[in-house]
């Protein structure tokens, strides 16, 4: 226990040490040569120094990033409960402007990988155990590339800065890097790094990068590569960056995509994912029949998590999503095309005629996981003063809304969220839950498998990982229809992804680097549930809740655009 007590030590006083002062390309760590010579000569310190570096691994995905829903609000999951989460609704609108878009991603993963580049240039002199100091450096490498693999996602080829620490008051002009060469740099990376970490970590360093985390991001680095945003076999397809760059900017149409289409990049990707397939299992309780789906984010410890957040405990999840009268504020809403993406339990779309889906009973008989995704009318959770749920009311009585959490009182579309909270958790109200947030778990990785084996040579290999996705789920059956053709399974898998990872931060980017940025060009939709004033639903009407639209450069964010100005090799990214 005291060693517990130790590590929570170490990542609190890291907090309060070391700061960021947020200035340009790489932001200074405030900490002088005399401070610097304080840390690491002493053990505590360094791996203070270290554990700082942790702090910011998850703000790309947060639901906290832009206020409220994080990147679920810029896409077709969500829609905020308010209108001060600027750059967001500037993404599902398709008004971003690099002068007003947060700069969030490349302030704070250049401060990251700088800070990484003084750890490793100065670990050396500290007194820890030479054993320890391979494998603290193992993670920093890690992390530099994980960083680095948010950067690409965002903006495609970035600079590469190596191991130089470049001080506040240094004039820095470094060229992006092409996307080639970051993809190879950060698999490099996260080769180098695995072969000095342990293949899961357990214990107290549990959270603490592994192998297998190194072989994951590296996993989905080929993934995104192997896509078609970034490799792409129809390139005049649909306006993206690369084409607007080769009649633009064709300077950078190696920076944002590669320029020639290989079916090999997707065998790389499939390679990868098989490497981790047996090493991680998933979380599976069917009693009631899909129950391991929702169980597995309440468990801090779960052979389903590969990388993840650790944190203390908390009902943060629960004080940003569930309704105002259990303590939340609604975060972000799920839309109705995400409810209607869900199958029945007998694993049919609802818009097959075989499927039994009853539009005047539309929650009933579904995949178990909308129950666990969303919180409909009449969903059952607890409250601030009973352990024993109750019904959320939602619906409208004669066009008003029937109490605190109604449509247009609470939520805007009908629905609240309740993917990856805790049933017993309720916040201001002493329930807490003791979980961790997943950043990579192994349900990706069978998806990331089936996606690139069927792409590279079709879907015969494709069937066993999602099948094992959907019994899991509590579908059944579970299997998938057989003879399908490579383009039926890519939808099959594109949907499963969607539903499986709704709210983790995956389907902002996933419409991405799919090329479905005309997808979002759309009316998104909720759900009034109207009753009479015996409470009996006299129907249930579609509302427009906001009009979506997109554009081919909003594959990619803008640089900010104070780093543009800044340097006089920066280039900004083609459409902006």
């Amino acid at each position: 226990m005291k060693k517990l007590y130790k590590i929570i030590f170490l990542f609190v006083l890291a907090y309060a040490m070391f700061s960021c002062k947020k200035g340009g390309f790489l932001e200074q760590t405030q900490i002088s040569d005399l401070t610097q010579q304080s840390v690491f000569s002493d053990s505590v310190k360094t791996i203070a120094f270290l554990s700082n570096i942790y702090t910011q691994i998850g703000f790309s995905e947060d639901s906290k990033r832009f206020s409220n829903g994080g990147l679920d609000v810029a896409s077709d999951e969500a829609e905020p409960y308010d209108n001060s989460a600027t750059t967001p609704i500037a993404f599902a609108n398709g008004s971003v402007d690099p002068n007003t878009v947060t700069d969030d991603a490349y302030t704070t993963c250049y401060a990251q990988i700088r800070a990484v580049n003084v750890f490793m240039k100065n670990v050396g002199k500290s007194p820890l155990r030479a054993a320890t100091k391979v494998e603290v450096v193992a993670e920093a490498r890690f992390l530099r590339a994980w960083y680095y693999s948010i950067l690409l996602k965002h903006y495609g080829g970035v600079p590469l800065v190596g191991d130089t620490v470049y001080n506040y008051t240094d004039k820095i002009n470094v060229k992006r890097a092409s996307y080639a060469d970051c993809v190879n740099y950060i698999v490099s990376e996260c080769d180098l790094a695995a072969k000095s970490l342990p293949l899961q970590q357990t214990a107290l360093l549990y959270g603490r990068a592994s192998g297998g985390a190194c072989q994951a991001l590296k996993m989905r680095v080929l993934l995104y590569a192997a896509s078609p945003l970034f490799n792409d076999d129809k390139p005049e397809s649909v306006e993206t960056p690369l084409s607007i760059a080769k009649s633009q900017k064709p300077e950078l149409a190696s920076v944002v995509a590669y320029p020639d289409y290989d079916k090999q990049r997707w065998k790389a990707a499939a390679d990868a994912a098989k490497a981790l397939i047996g090493v991680y299992s998933l979380v599976v309780n069917n009693n009631p029949p899909g129950y391991g789906f929702q169980y597995l984010f309440t468990q801090r410890y779960n052979p389903e998590y590969i990388w993840q957040v650790m944190k203390q405990s908390n009902a943060d999840l629960e004080g940003l999503y569930l309704p105002p009268s259990r303590g939340g504020k609604g975060g972000g809403f799920p839309y109705q095309e995400f409810v209607d993406a869900f199958p029945m339990a007998n694993g049919l779309p609802i818009t097959d005629p075989a499927s039994t889906y009853d539009p005047n009973n539309p929650y009933n008989g579904r995949d178990p996981r909308l129950e666990n995704s969303i919180l409909h009318d009449q969903s059952k959770w607890i409250t601030i003063a009973s352990n024993t749920a109750s019904p959320i009311n939602i619906y409208t009585v004669n066009g008003q809304g029937a109490g605190l959490d109604a449509i247009y009182t609470g939520t805007k579309t009908g629905y609240y969220g309740a993917k990856m909270l805790d049933p017993a958790a309720v916040p201001n109200a002493f329930k807490s839950t003791n979980r961790c947030i997943p950043l990579i778990r192994y349900a990706e990785v069978l998806l990331s498998y089936a996606e690139a084996i069927n792409e590279y040579e079709g879907p015969a290999q494709a069937y066993g990982p999602i099948e094992k996705i959907r019994q899991r789920a509590g579908l059944n059956p579970y299997a998938l229809p057989r003879n399908l053709s490579q383009d039926d399974m890519r939808k099959v898998i594109q949907n499963e992804r969607r539903l499986e990872l709704a709210f983790e931060g995956h389907r902002f980017w996933d419409i991405r680097r799919w090329k479905l940025g005309d997808t979002q060009n759309a009316q998104f939709t909720g759900m009034e549930v109207q009753r009479d004033g015996a409470g009996n639903v006299k129907a249930y009407k579609r509302i427009n809740v906001r009009k979506h639209g997109f554009k081919g450069a909003l594959y990619l964010w803008p640089l900010p655009a104070s780093e543009v100005a800044k340097s006089t090799v920066t280039l900004q990214n083609p459409g902006y």
